[in-house]
């Protein structure tokens, strides 16, 4: 790791200032913000959180966009109403603190969410998209859950693919050049095994320049030349999608 003391550089200094179009919602046993788009749609998409949790309005953001394309989004609380990490936490508890947060521990919030979709929503086609800890998520699901029918991991921390690279659904992976949690040398591992064993389309892209957390976060107020990578990461994002659901 680059920085034990830092084990995840997803920093909120450049958090977005905003409210959100959508609307918080309870689906069994744990909360969720929904947006919906303003036409009828069976299509549907559940974004993943990454450590700062469901109400960062970076997250939302991207939620909101989601729909103005056209999909019914939701993301829901994967904490199950435990505490997000804060900036203002100890980095040195984090490990400690990630244990009782296991991304490849969900599938109980995903049913739950995946029945409200389909009951309550008329959702027929069903996709997932994670950042960070979420895109851990995304790959487990990708490799695990038969109803979903397309993802896109975003910085996902590779932790999935030891034992299994065999991905049931067309899967877009997406890495910065720059990040210090997902070295590159994992991504050209990532890339070999899923030559080898997998046989449904997938697309490991890497974004030059780029840092861990730049497709949601708003750097471009900050680093103007990150602006067209920012926004060519949310186009393919949207464009695998399409092309999927």
């Amino acid at each position: 790791m680059a920085n034990e003391s830092r084990p995840c550089p997803c920093d909120i200094g450049d958090r977005f200032d905003y409210g959100g179009r959508g609307q918080e919602i309870q689906v069994e046993h744990i909360k969720a913000y929904v947006c919906k788009p303003s036409t009828s749609t069976d299509k549907a998409v559940i974004v993943i959180h990454d450590i700062f949790g469901w109400q960062l309005p970076n997250t939302r953001y991207i939620a909101d966009m989601l729909s103005t394309n056209g999909y019914i989004a939701i993301c829901p609380d994967f904490f199950a109403g435990q505490e997000a990490w804060k900036p203002s936490n100890d980095w040195g508890t984090f490990n400690e603190w990630l244990k009782t947060r296991n991304a490849g521990k969900i599938d109980k919030e995903v049913d739950a969410v995946l029945k409200y979709l389909r009951d309550q929503c008329g959702a027929k086609k069903i996709g997932v998209i994670g950042f960070c800890w979420g895109g851990a998520a995304v790959q487990h699901l990708m490799l695990k859950n038969p109803h979903l029918k397309t993802g896109v991991s975003v910085y996902g921390v590779i932790r999935r693919f030891d034992d299994n690279s065999n991905l049931l659904h067309p899967t877009f992976f997406i890495f910065g050049e720059k990040d210090d949690i997902v070295p590159l040398e994992q991504v050209t591992l990532l890339e070999q095994k899923l030559k080898q064993n997998c046989k449904v389309d997938y697309e490991v892209k890497i974004y030059p320049g780029q840092t861990h957390g730049f497709v949601h976060r708003k750097r471009e107020d900050i680093n103007p030349q990150d602006k067209p990578y920012i926004e060519e990461g949310r186009k393919d994002m949207i464009n695998w999608l399409n092309k999927y659901l």
